[in-house]
């Protein structure tokens, strides 16, 4: 029988080797979008060609800024994606040269109006592993102030104060609908002890 992968002491499996890469290339590029082709052999031997949407090389930042203990600030915005208005967090790019606590600052300033004493790293996880290379650092701001910097959203955005005891309303509400959103939503639930 051919051995799929050793375990560790944990009993957990080990990752098999990646597939060598036989060849990449860019098939389509446009203002926002560039899609490479990979075409790949598998241990196996099983060559396949995929392709996949490449994201901003640094990431991206989506904050929950805290504006005390009980509230969180939500924004509501277009999203283009879904041709709505969504309801959710702030959230932007790293440009060149930012780190994601830079970024996490400015987008405070930008999207809600106020600039966080704290920003704290609470996950990174990515938007869709299996076609995009796209990488989000969800981040927690603390002790806010009153200092709203110019943006670059074609509208100003709507605050949304929501009190964090009422997360299962938000849950259910037909505009809260972006998976980084619940992700970012069951980080800071379970940061401040309202689940285990």
């Amino acid at each position: 029988m051919k051995k799929i992968s050793d375990k560790d002491e944990s009993g957990s499996s080990s990752p098999a080797a990646s597939p060598t890469v036989l060849s990449q290339d860019i098939v389509a590029q446009s203002r926002i979008f560039t899609v490479e082709s990979q075409a790949l052999q598998f241990a196996n031997g099983t060559e396949v060609i995929y392709e996949r949407l490449l994201g901003n090389p640094h990431g991206a930042v989506l904050i929950i800024p805290m504006l005390d203990s009980e509230t969180m600030l939500l924004i509501r915005e277009f999203c283009i994606g879904v041709g709505r208005y969504e309801l959710g967090f702030p959230k932007g790019k790293i440009d060149p040269g930012e780190t994601w606590k830079e970024a996490a600052l400015r987008e405070s300033q930008e999207e809600v109006g106020h600039l966080p004493s704290d920003v704290r790293l609470l996950d990174s996880v990515s938007l869709a592993a299996g076609y995009m290379t796209h990488q989000t650092h969800i981040v927690l701001a603390t002790g806010l102030n009153h200092e709203p910097a110019e943006g670059d959203e074609p509208e100003p955005l709507e605050v949304v104060p929501w009190k964090l005891r009422d997360w299962p309303a938000l849950l259910q509400h037909p505009d809260f609908s972006e998976g980084r959103a619940y992700a970012a939503l069951m980080l800071v639930l379970q940061e401040m002890g309202h689940i285990g």
